[in-house]
């Protein structure tokens, strides 16, 4: 007896370790081995260090590509910062934009308007001088921001307080506050329509809004999706691409018949929603540590493409749709705190 559990002890050891290895080989190990996850989507590049205090979170971009500039918005530091595109260099940070959530572009009038949350105003840059020329006081909680450049007017999305502040930018004043019964998310300006368009996140509506009026036309559900907070808009064939941050998924959303035609489910924490048009790409930047990346095969077709593994905590990307490249802002890196833009290529099919 002594004898036989000599001998099979290491046996049993022996045929646990080949089992064992061979499941390995056979099935790998996500983590340690990428390339088992799929199809690379999306290629690191390059990365832009910035000068704002590290671990602070940072929001909204958006790009002016007749100046090549990036504009990204350094939420807890207060900060914005404009970067050439051609070199990736820092040319310019603007500072005392407290708690700055978005930024958006008025090419016609050569300014910018950035939403302060924790000052509530919304401010002024002037592109020519490159300097914050004015705040307009608001109500509560600025955050996206759309223009509506045949009306010459900025619409911020006060989100606390169930509102949208529409400023005329000839003047550089609120003329008027749009209230709803909900707080308010993303707005988007869509030039088919000529109308505005606010995701209402606590009631998981859209909202229409007529910039000739300034009035709300109608409410539209948006079916199983739940806090819709990001959108984006592919307005030639019509289309709505929504992140849902209560249940993560991505809700494809009809702007002729006003319906949820599609959803997908996104990686957790999903905020921001980019869509590239000309590689008819979404994108969402998932607070866990993913970029969730979609593909609009036709505009009645889509299907998601993968989880694209990226730092934790990231809330948002911006497309250059000159070169499609991706830049996704990072607070930290491995667990450490970070200060940087991260730069991706997009991986063509093999």
């Amino acid at each position: 007896m002594k004898r036989f559990l000599v001998i099979a002890v290491p046996a049993f050891l022996l045929l646990s370790a080949i089992l064992l290895a061979a499941f390995t080989w056979q099935h790998g190990n996500s983590k340690n081995h990428p390339s088992n996850a799929g199809p690379q989507l999306l290629k690191q590049v390059g990365s832009i260090e910035l000068p704002g205090p590290k671990g602070k979170r940072f929001d909204y971009l958006t790009i002016d590509s007749s100046r090549h500039l990036l504009f990204s918005t350094h939420l807890g530091a207060g900060m914005l910062y404009a970067i050439d595109l051609r070199t990736n260099k820092l040319v310019k940070t603007f500072e005392d934009l407290p708690g700055i959530e978005g930024v958006e572009l008025a090419p016609d009038v050569s300014k910018a308007y950035t939403s302060n949350w924790k000052e509530d105003k919304i401010g002024v840059i002037d592109l020519e001088k490159m300097a914050v020329i004015k705040k307009i006081p608001t109500e509560s909680k600025p955050d996206g921001i759309a223009y509506a450049p045949p009306f010459h007017k900025i619409y911020v999305s006060d989100e606390r307080a169930k509102a949208e502040a529409v400023v005329d930018v000839t003047k550089d004043e609120i003329i008027t506050t749009i209230h709803f019964e909900s707080e308010t998310g993303n707005p988007r300006y869509d030039p088919v329509s000529r109308h505005v368009l606010v995701n209402l996140q606590f009631k998981n509506v859209i909202a229409e809004i007529d910039p000739a009026t300034d009035k709300q036309v109608a409410e539209y559900p948006v079916g199983k999706c739940r806090g819709n907070h990001g959108m984006a808009l592919d307005s030639e064939h019509r289309l709505a691409f929504l992140s849902c941050e209560e249940n993560d998924l991505m809700t494809v959303f009809r702007l002729d018949t006003h319906e949820p035609i599609a959803y997908f489910p996104q990686a957790k924490g999903g905020d921001v929603i980019a869509f590239d048009p000309g590689l008819k790409r979404i994108y969402v930047a998932c607070y866990d540590g993913a970029i969730s990346v979609f593909q609009e095969d036709d505009p009645t077709h889509f299907r998601k493409l993968g989880d694209v593994p990226v730092q934790k905590k990231i809330h948002s990307l911006t497309i250059d749709p000159e070169n499609h490249r991706v830049y996704v802002p990072e607070q930290e890196e491995n667990g450490s705190p970070a200060a940087k833009i991260a730069v991706f290529e997009v991986v063509p099919p093999s």
